[in-house]
């Protein structure tokens, strides 16, 4: 498997950031599996995996505590880009998040950024409709209880 690069863009505040101690478990092109551990330390949680769903514009993340006890699910609504000169794949956050807890409890984080992002000029009309209807059907799944789809493909590596 040739290593990849991975990158995550914020909009707010605006950097990228080269996350470059991720360690990528398998890739295709549908998908990118990585374990990882907090960039910056937290007492709340220490280390976790990510899927990368690269056709459908979310990443869903398990976090765990440093008792490796699961903290939540997370997901990112985003957007994809590939540079196949430096096989790199940066992952630009469209602000929205919506939080799985164990008991079941669905949180969405960070619609007052969106819409900031929105005002400021700082997204697209596409890209804000993109992450509205990538929210929606998120949140459909996690509704539906068809949100193991996601789950069984990072459960396959957390071992």
């Amino acid at each position: 498997m040739e290593n990849i690069t991975l990158y995550r863009r914020r909009l707010i505040p605006d950097e990228i950031v080269h996350l470059k101690d991720d360690v990528v478990l398998y890739h295709d092109d549908t998908v990118i599996i990585t374990k990882w551990k907090t960039i910056k330390p937290r007492k709340d949680m220490d280390h976790g995996f990510s899927a990368y769903l690269l056709k459908e514009g979310i990443k869903v993340s398990k976090f765990y505590r440093a008792d490796n006890s699961l903290l939540y699910w997370y997901c990112d609504i985003v957007d994809y880009e590939y540079d196949a000169t430096t096989n790199s794949y940066t992952s630009t956050d469209l602000l929205t998040d919506v939080v799985l807890y164990p008991d079941g409890q669905i949180r969405v984080l960070d619609l007052d950024e969106l819409a900031e992002a929105s005002v400021k000029d700082m997204i697209t009309k596409d890209q804000l409709h993109s992450a509205l209807v990538r929210t929606d059907k998120l949140l459909n799944t996690m509704y539906q209880k068809t949100f193991d789809q996601y789950t069984k493909l990072i459960d396959r590596y957390d071992i």
